[in-house]
């Protein structure tokens, strides 16, 4: 499992293909990494990159209407 002090910054997008994305993801962990970290990693970085277009598409919540939602 990754650490601390093993979190890999990379960021997703590019102008590669999404199996070069995969494999430079892979590629940057640790050479301690377990196949369960490669799995959460890519997963990770998938939810990153679908926020970020949501985010570009306009498709966001202001941040006073998710305070009403968590603090009631």
């Amino acid at each position: 499992m990754l650490g601390a002090g093993d979190v890999v910054s990379y960021r997703f997008m590019g102008s590669t293909g999404l199996k070069q994305k995969m494999v430079e993801t892979v590629e940057h962990l640790p050479d301690s990494a377990t196949v369960e970290d490669a799995i959460e990693r890519l997963y990770f970085l998938a939810k990153v990159e679908r926020g970020l277009e949501q985010s570009a598409a306009g498709d966001t919540i202001a941040h006073e209407d998710i305070k009403k939602r968590f603090l009631g």
